[in-house]
C-alpha cells in the first residue's frame, strides 16, 4: 500500500499548474497550507481520504478561509 500520492491542482491565485505529494497516512480529514510552485502565494489545502484514494482536494487562498 502506498503511503505517498502525487495530485495536480491549480493556484487560486495566479491559475498555474503545481503538484502536490499527499501523505495517505495523515489522516482522513487533513488541513495545511503549501505556496504555489509558480508565484509562491500561501495556498489552504483541504483533504478528504478514505483508505488509499482521496475524495476531496479544495484548495483556497489564506483569506478565504
Amino acid at each position: 500500500m502506498p503511503l505517498e500520492q502525487y495530485e495536480s491542482y491549480f493556484c487560486p491565485y495566479c491559475g498555474e499548474a503545481n503538484e502536490l505529494l499527499v501523505d495517505l497516512s495523515g489522516g482522513t480529514h487533513q488541513e495545511f497550507i503549501v505556496d504555489c510552485e509558480v508565484c509562491c502565494a500561501p495556498i489552504v489545502v483541504r483533504l478528504t481520504i478514505r483508505g488509499e484514494e482521496i475524495i476531496t482536494l479544495e484548495v483556497h487562498r489564506e483569506n478565504e478561509c
